[in-house]
């Protein structure tokens, strides 16, 4: 049995070893030793009884008192005391006050000591929790040295001195084993408050944990003369990191390369033999692409900035080089450098080229009725479609060789000619699929779409302002363990989800549901949270 009246020095040691083992505060060890007293106290005088244990933290003695409620007539004995019983404790005691009644020092039973023991357990618990987060949250960017502690079904728990962290396997390098009692470095990514289990997540495959490794080795990056721009990796196989020199007398490559390599084969070490290519960065975003790409020898590039894409031409023999095994190296400089690569040979890129040139050919002679050498002359001076020749100026026609104003006149009528007489079959199908007049003026809206629309069932402006944006631009699901894609009334024209988004908001400013302002603030929300994602 254990008695609350015992030795008084006795709490105060007890709570002075736990706020050493534990590393938290000797308060909260005092405070959840009060509580867990005052537990076993009320299964003595009763669970309703509000029983409150103080311990005082310089002599250790110990106070057990029953608040009681002051109040005119008692309806509960165990929380009330009427203010006669309440005057004979304190002559001044008035209706609503709280009086303390001393409690007589008592032995706890043995269900009441364990009872007692899994409070102080519980609380020093939540005590140490608290303490972990609030010392880990502002750490996170930070690799840490730990020790492995338990492997628990492929998950690594990692002591690192003053908490304990988890490694799950996922965040393990490929065949990266680790036994208990390992030394090993991880990059801490997240620290949540959790009421229950791992509060610190470690990561070894995470980008920044490369680019830590490179800013301890590195003592120009850590200095801050050459800055890491940009880090993709697959980790434990291949990685690429671009790197940008404020001091034009230091190398960024060389600089962490470092003598005879010893600089990033330290990095490389740590990541199980992770090839990394060392980037130079560089603002221009086509002459990036061109590095990211090394070791192939890039050709040609073609920008496609609107869509953040770009065409590279590569020598054919350079073609496996460019896309890497199972196409590595190319999804590495996507990743580096945020735009969509596509790779093709010079024969790929000829044939394309030649392709294009007979159809623009083919297309100029019947919409404009010319002759094919007319219609190579209109498409290697650049032109690419009817609309660019009847709204260019007529002078920049009439300057082509062996064209005239006359001739540059000519076939500007006969191009608008042209957009004219489409335009007026376009009309006519969108009037025979029952589109409403009405829906051609939202802004945005043309006449191939409204056909499109007419054929997806949305004749109206209500029926667009109705629609969410995978029905203009189609969505993906995964069937019986496949992708399968479905269209959207847009396929095939060049719009993308904020395009469609917008198309929609307007339809809803047309048909009176919002305000524009409201249109455009949730178009505003709408790329925030696809920037977030």
């Amino acid at each position: 049995m254990v008695a609350v009246s015992a030795n008084r020095l006795e709490l105060l040691q007890i709570a002075d070893a736990v706020a050493r083992e534990k590393t938290i505060d000797r308060s909260i060890v005092i405070a959840a030793m009060e509580d867990a007293i005052a537990k076993a106290a009320r299964s003595r005088y009763g669970q309703e009884t509000d029983i409150h244990a103080d311990i005082n933290p310089r002599t250790g003695e110990l106070r057990l008192a029953r608040h009681l409620l002051v109040v005119d007539e008692v309806d509960n004995f165990a929380t009330e005391i009427t203010l006669d019983g309440a005057r004979r404790h304190n002559p001044a005691a008035q209706v609503g006050d709280i009086i303390a009644d001393t409690l007589p020092p008592f032995d706890f039973g043995r269900i009441a000591a364990q009872s007692a023991k899994q409070v102080i357990v519980q609380k020093v618990r939540e005590a140490e929790r608290d303490r972990q987060y609030d010392e880990f949250k502002d750490r996170i960017g930070e690799v840490i040295n730990g020790a492995v502690k338990r492997v628990e079904y492929g998950n690594v728990v990692v002591d690192l001195g003053r908490g304990e962290a988890i490694l799950r396997r996922d965040e393990l390098l490929p065949r990266e084993t680790v036994k208990v009692g390992d030394r090993i470095r991880a990059y801490i990514y997240d620290v949540r408050r959790e009421p229950r289990g791992p509060q610190i997540f470690l990561s070894r495959t995470h980008p920044q944990f490369m680019a830590k490794l490179f800013q301890q080795e590195v003592p120009e990056i850590y200095d801050g003369i050459v800055e890491i721009k940009a880090v993709a990796r697959d980790p434990g196989s291949r990685a690429k990191i671009a790197v940008i020199s404020r001091d034009q007398s230091v190398d960024p490559v060389g600089a962490c390369v470092g003598m005879r390599g010893s600089r990033v084969q330290a990095v490389v070490n740590e990541l199980q033999g992770e090839k990394i290519d060392i980037i130079p960065w560089n603002p221009d975003i086509a002459t990036f692409i061109v590095n990211a790409l090394a070791p192939a020898e890039v050709v040609k590039v073609v920008l496609d900035e609107d869509r953040e894409r770009i065409e590279v031409v590569v020598p054919d023999a350079q073609l496996s080089l460019a896309i890497g095994r199972r196409g590595q190296n190319v999804r590495l400089a996507s990743q580096l450098t945020g735009w969509d690569i596509d790779i093709m040979t010079e024969q790929e890129e000829s044939e394309r080229r030649q392709k294009e040139f007979a159809e623009r050919t083919k297309m100029f002679a019947e919409a404009l009725d010319l002759d094919e050498m007319m219609g190579q002359l209109l498409t290697s001076e650049g032109f690419a479609s009817v609309e660019e020749i009847a709204y260019v100026p007529l002078s920049e026609l009439a300057s082509i060789e062996g064209f005239d104003e006359e001739t540059a006149g000519e076939l500007q009528a006969r191009a608008l000619k042209h957009l004219a007489d489409v335009e007026e079959a376009l009309d006519e199908e969108r009037k025979a699929l029952g589109v409403e007049d009405d829906l051609k003026t939202v802004p945005g809206v043309t006449s191939l779409m409204l056909v499109a629309f007419g054929k997806n069932d949305i004749k109206s402006v209500e029926d667009l302002a109705g629609c969410a944006t995978d029905d203009l631009t189609g969505w993906t699901e995964r069937k019986d363990g496949e992708t399968v894609r479905y269209p959207g009334a847009l396929d095939g024209f060049e719009i993308d989800r904020e395009g469609a988004e917008h198309l929609i908001m307007q339809a809803r400013v047309a048909a009176g549901w919002i305000s524009a302002d409201e249109g455009e603030a949730e178009e505003a929300e709408a790329d925030d949270t696809e920037n977030q994602t």
